[in-house]
């Protein structure tokens, strides 16, 4: 099973990540999640994150992590939705591998999904499938 999907629909990049990870794991996200970004940094984007089936990960992703945050915010990355059900643990190595002020992108967690793109609905980033097809993903 791959660690991670990544597509994007319309204004929207959509990720499913899987299992535990290391520093690779993360620099192959990173270059993943850019070049499909990259795509949509032409004009305000939202991004819409799977983390169910996600395993957290060692302490040496967190920079990784932190300065993908910082790109994204720094390319108009506007709406940043998390979906997974409520974990303390989880929830933990997110806020500390995320840049507590991420300026002009606003930050949301939900446990489910159709919650998630509900709220991007009413900040203007629709998708084809509204999640439909993520959890396949």
């Amino acid at each position: 099973m791959q660690a991670f999907s990544i597509w994007t629909e319309q204004r929207v990049l959509m990720a499913v990540v899987r299992g535990p990870w290391s520093d690779l794991t993360a620099r192959d996200y990173v270059a993943a999640y850019i070049d499909a970004a990259s795509t949509l940094t032409h004009d305000d984007w939202a991004h819409i994150v799977y983390l169910d089936d996600w395993g957290l990960g060692s302490p040496d992703i967190e920079p990784i992590i932190k300065n993908l945050a910082d790109w994204a915010v720094k390319h108009r990355l506007r709406y940043f939705a998390q979906v997974f059900s409520p974990n303390m643990v989880k929830q933990y190595q997110l806020n500390r591998m995320l840049i507590s002020d991420l300026g002009t992108c606003e930050k949301r967690t939900f446990a489910q999904e159709a919650d998630a793109f509900a709220w991007l609905n009413e900040m203007g980033f629709s998708t084809d499938s509204n999640g439909a097809m993520a959890k396949r993903a």
